[in-house]
């Protein structure tokens, strides 16, 4: 009597590495999405901006379907991102935000992440990142989270219809900087399912302002992660570094991921270099460099 052989042990999923295009800014956005896939990334955390895929522009339809079509031609994954400097105002970075006091500039900001919502669902993205923003003077705490909450419930609302979460990032300076801050904000908004509001889990955050080491960061924060950054850091510093230039012992880090990934986060781990840009080819690929050597499964 014969027997099947025995499948043997499944194969443990490996990260899903990408670039962000904000590092990429001195690149057309043909050239950079052929660059990360030659290198071999996974995917790309695709930044709305001017020079790249704009978020203003009239024609945003059919730039976006020609963006996904290279997309798919390359076999990259996506993610949205948000954080470009000056796409709503060319005087004021990141500026208007959520918390403005003026509701007309908490609108615009609103309409952009509405229409981030559209191209991620056209492009089939991951998750649509964003964050808070700084409190503006002469604002209280409780008001700003009142502003902030009130913003974020219409695009909400087009996340959950178009079944693209939201992925809040924890940003040191703003109002919502830490994960103690973004369960707070799930507080206030009625503690929405995580397929709707999930995080943005900058690895270099974690080790600038987070009581945790950044790997149990990973780990607290797992229900609700959709979108992974990551950088090197130092200790009270907000500033993105090339890995090796910071204080971050990623082997534990990586081996979190891992272990995120196994259980089942199918998103992607960006590195987040957005002042790297002068030399973004070279540092795009000494980063891959540098995370396959410290976690040969990527």
């Amino acid at each position: 009597m014969s027997t099947a052989p025995h499948p043997g042990p499944r194969p443990t999923p490996r990260l899903r590495l990408g670039y962000g295009t904000n590092g990429l800014t001195d690149l057309r956005l043909d050239e950079a999405l052929g660059l990360l896939a030659d290198l071999g990334y996974d995917g790309v955390g695709l930044t709305l901006d001017h020079m790249h895929l704009d978020p203003l522009a009239p024609d945003l339809a059919a730039h976006t379907a020609r963006v996904g079509r290279r997309l798919a031609a390359l076999g990259l994954g996506v993610t949205v991102e948000t954080g470009a400097r000056y796409v709503l105002d060319p005087r004021r970075k990141h500026g208007p935000s959520l918390l403005d006091a003026d509701p007309q500039d908490r609108a615009a900001r609103t309409r952009l992440l509405l229409r981030a919502v559209r191209v991620a669902a056209d492009l089939g993205a991951h998750a649509v990142h964003c964050f808070s923003g700084t409190v503006p003077a002469d604002t209280s705490p409780d008001e700003a989270w009142k502003r902030l909450t009130t913003s974020l419930t219409p695009v909400l609302e087009a996340a959950d219809a178009a079944r693209v979460p939201l992925a809040v990032e924890p940003e040191p300076g703003h109002l919502l900087a830490t994960l103690d801050d973004f369960h707070h904000l799930r507080g206030l908004l009625g503690a929405p399912p995580p397929t709707v509001l999930g995080l943005t889990l900058d690895i270099g955050h974690c080790q600038c302002l987070e009581p945790l080491p950044p790997a149990d960061c990973v780990r607290a924060a797992a229900p609700w992660v959709h979108h992974v950054q990551i950088e090197d850091m130092r200790r009270g510093v907000h500033e993105h570094l090339p890995f090796g230039d910071g204080d971050i012992d990623f082997p534990p880090v990586l081996a979190a991921l891992a272990d995120l990934t196994t259980a089942g986060y199918t998103g992607l781990t960006v590195v987040e270099l957005p002042r790297h840009s002068h030399a973004g080819p070279e540092i795009a690929r000494t980063a891959l460099s540098f995370l396959r050597q410290e976690a040969p499964e990527c």
